[in-house]
């Protein structure tokens, strides 16, 4: 009885489980192109300009309202220092035409309710211009701190001092902010584009790889493909991501100083990995339009043309998941020898091809146009699969200054 009522044991796991993620995300924060360390980077940054912004402010300044210096600088640190800039920019014009609103109506009528709707609604109308970006709502929150301040001032002459040193201490706080972001651990995200790259060619590989054994095998039904369509679907975000992480990478090369260098001014440039992520953006499309053309007809029957094709579309696309794998372990450093790569494996997914479209032809009732049946669907898409493997393959020979022949180069 007294062992019955003991305290069960599990309950103590939880700090366990706990303290096991947290070590987990460390050790993953070791990695420097990780998330966990651009979060960690951002975090200390973000307090280190806020304390510099703070002691400007109220220890040299005395400035009354010290706190804007401090929250502008951590408003403006960005991941890239072009952003940091362009936000700087925005915010400090959006809090200069708030508080110049206030000063202008407050001027004109008083700190009273006329001027306090007049600054409103001004405010809130020029906020909603899209060149202030995000920075847009800026204009009404600085409208009515001026406001509040300019009430509170014993004079009107006073007010519209502490009206200006609010500007003043909205510059100091982005200045701090940019400078900081620039100098102190800059992002310098080229890697970021590779591995948005690497996660969409390794979500690809793995689809292909699976429709083509399980074509290759005559082993397929509608729980299947209905698989395989989920997860062609979900390609469609994960490319959204990748054009996010080259447009990031992309960012990072503007006004950070080492850029200057020449390992950095020689690298494969961004707008060959754009394109790179264009086309397999489009490759996500025409999976889509696959899995959904063999989900809508999953029963290949006893028809030995039928068998025959799908075993050689299997065929097929194990050559297409071999060009995906390039494109999953993708490396500016190895850029030359994985060119070759692509254009071999360019070269036996055109014969996969080739074989592919002599089934279609044998004279077997493939009922290429009929909508019911996803055979010419099939064979349209491996012709548009290899369009696009065409297209990288030069892109990346362009971006290396290798000549773009070779297999492929060549039209399927």
């Amino acid at each position: 009885m007294a062992e019955a009522s003991a305290p069960p044991r599990p309950a103590r796991a939880a700090p366990r489980r706990g303290t096991g993620r947290l070590t987990q995300w460390l050790h993953r924060a070791r990695s420097p192109d990780g998330h966990e360390r651009q979060t960690l980077t951002l975090i200390g940054k973000s307090t280190l300009v806020a304390s510099i912004s703070w002691f400007i402010a109220y220890v040299v300044m005395h400035a009354q309202t010290p706190a804007f210096a401090p929250f502008s600088a951590v408003l403006i640190v960005q991941i890239t220092a072009y952003q940091s800039l362009l936000q700087a920019l925005r915010y400090v014009g959006a809090v200069s035409v708030g508080v110049s609103l206030q000063g202008f109506f407050g001027a004109l009528a008083g700190p009273n309710l006329v001027s306090f709707v007049l600054v409103a609604l001004v405010a809130v109308t020029i906020g909603r211009w899209r060149r202030l970006g995000a920075q847009g709502p800026q204009v009404a929150t600085a409208a009515f701190f001026a406001f509040s301040t300019y009430a509170a001032a014993a004079s009107q002459s006073q007010g519209l001092r502490e009206l200006g040193q609010i500007v003043l201490l909205v510059l100091i706080g982005c200045g701090v902010g940019i400078v900081v972001n620039v100098l102190v651990l800059p992002p310098m995200r080229y890697r970021s584009a590779e591995y948005g790259i690497r996660a969409l060619g390794r979500s690809l590989c793995d689809l292909a790889v699976d429709i083509s054994e399980a074509l290759r095998a005559g082993e397929w039904g509608k729980a299947r493909t209905e698989d395989w369509r989920y997860r062609a679907n979900r390609l469609g975000p994960m490319a959204a991501q990748a054009q996010s992480s080259v447009r990031t990478a992309w960012e990072s090369t503007f006004y950070h100083p080492r850029r200057l260098l020449r390992r950095h001014r020689d690298g494969t440039s961004f707008t060959a990995y754009q394109q790179l992520i264009d086309a397999l953006e489009r490759v996500t499309y025409q999976m889509a339009s696959m899995t959904r053309s063999l989900d809508q007809w999953h029963e290949a029957g006893d028809d030995p043309g039928h068998r025959e094709f799908l075993s050689r579309y299997g065929d097929f696309l194990a050559r297409c998941a071999e060009i995906a794998a390039i494109y999953a372990r993708i490396d500016e450093d190895r850029l030359h020898e994985q060119v070759r790569e692509l254009r071999a494996a360019g070269e036996r997914a055109y014969e996969a091809r080739e074989l592919l479209a002599e089934a279609a032809g044998d004279g077997w009732s493939l009922s290429l146009s009929d909508p019911a049946r996803p055979f010419g669907v099939l064979l349209v898409e491996a012709v548009r699969l290899l369009d696009e493997v065409e297209h990288t393959c030069g892109v990346l020979s362009r971006s290396v200054n290798q000549a773009p022949d070779g297999a492929a180069a060549r039209t399927p």
